[in-house]
């Protein structure tokens, strides 16, 4: 088993998180090696594993608690491990390159170096490494740790170490696919006239959306901005038959003002001529919650102006609870899930420094 010293510091902690592979699916190892650390290195957290999933937590009888979250697990590989230091040429920046530097292994270090080091915090906290982010949502190892043990998620606020620029991200985006049939009727294709082409009637609709002009909608002072677009098309019987079905599956990102209910009904107006129009996966956006006077704390503390996350990410789970949270974490989320994803090293250690200042001021 690989093992991790947080002592050494977040950004050599980045390095030998990311070199341990941990592709979805395939997160038992690391796992483990942070449930090593913690043993061998945290007296002072309560430790708690549901599968790949670790909830450490302080017992101090603060007045407020704060949850810190992160997920363990990558996309693929794609002959980028293990990660090399570079330095660009034209500025002198220091970066880390390789597979989960961005996304999120440098968030990831920095909760965990702080997890040890942060044994007298001023509000107690909560936190949380999980597996399957990166794949279906009803896999995700924070669901499901959410609906086995509740009662460890109690908190004030939240934060996501997703990448960020070290900057705050306020809320997220809510995401909904749907797939829009479209039929027709079969004939040979000598004979084309005797047909419809269902294919041919999806032309009009891609058109349509081809000329969507997505919302830019303000929540709370940040702006979010929408987007529809087609993500999948599927279609044809034979190379000598008119088809008579076309299916299109289409991805609306919509703004966490709106309810999952108001995004079904954008969608299902906005495809009103179709045949059928069934939504097939809807995730609710969160609020950005810099309303909460710990988040208006944690604003201060980073000093920067906050943005709007305009992806999903699991803010909204805990945004369900009634738990506000925000997104914070080093690197530039362009270039999460990028083969030459690299993340700054200063940016690491500028987390890390900014969430230790708070934490201990917090409460």
């Amino acid at each position: 088993m690989p093992l991790l010293d947080p002592s050494a510091g977040p950004v050599a902690l980045t390095r030998a998180l990311c070199d341990i592979p941990s592709v979805s699916g395939d997160e038992r190892a690391i796992a483990d090696a942070v449930e090593a650390a913690l043993a061998a290195h945290a007296p002072h957290l309560q430790v708690v594993r549901d599968g790949d999933t670790l909830i450490a937590r302080t017992e101090l009888g603060r007045a407020r608690r704060v949850a810190i979250a992160g997920h363990l697990d990558t996309v693929p590989i794609n002959d980028n491990l293990p990660v090399r230091d570079e330095i660009d040429p034209e500025t002198g920046e220091a970066f880390i390159r390789g597979r989960g530097t961005v996304d999120m292994k440098a968030g990831v270090a920095v909760q965990l170096a702080l997890a040890v080091e942060l044994t007298d915090p001023a509000v107690d906290l909560t936190w949380v490494w999980y597996d399957h982010e990166e794949v279906a949502s009803d896999l995700s190892g924070l669901g499901r740790a959410m609906r086995h043990r509740p009662e460890l998620f109690a908190a004030d606020f939240a934060i996501l170490g997703e990448p960020s620029n070290g900057t705050i991200e306020g809320g997220c985006n809510g995401t909904l696919r749907a797939r829009v049939t479209l039929t027709g009727t079969r004939a040979h294709a000598a004979r084309s006239w005797m047909g419809v082409n269902a294919i041919h009637r999806a032309g009009l609709l891609l058109d349509r959306l081809a000329a969507f002009e997505p919302e830019r909608i303000v929540v709370d002072g940040l702006e979010y901005r929408e987007g529809l677009n087609a993500v999948r098309i599927e279609g044809g019987v034979a190379g000598n038959v008119i088809p008579d079905r076309c299916d299109i599956e289409v991805n609306y990102r919509f703004a966490p003002s709106r309810t999952d209910e108001e995004a079904a009904e954008v969608v299902r107006e906005f495809f009103a001529d179709a045949d059928e129009v069934e939504i097939v996966d809807l995730a609710p956006g969160a609020r950005p919650g810099l309303d909460a006077p710990l988040a208006q704390g944690f604003v201060a503390a980073v000093g920067a102006v906050p943005t709007a996350k305009f992806g999903w990410t699991d803010v909204s789970r805990f945004s369900a609870l009634g738990i506000p949270a925000v997104n914070f974490g080093p690197g530039n989320a362009m270039l999460a899930h990028a083969d030459d994803e690299r993340v700054p090293v200063a940016q690491i250690e500028s987390a890390a420094d900014a969430l230790r200042s708070w934490l201990a001021t917090a409460g």
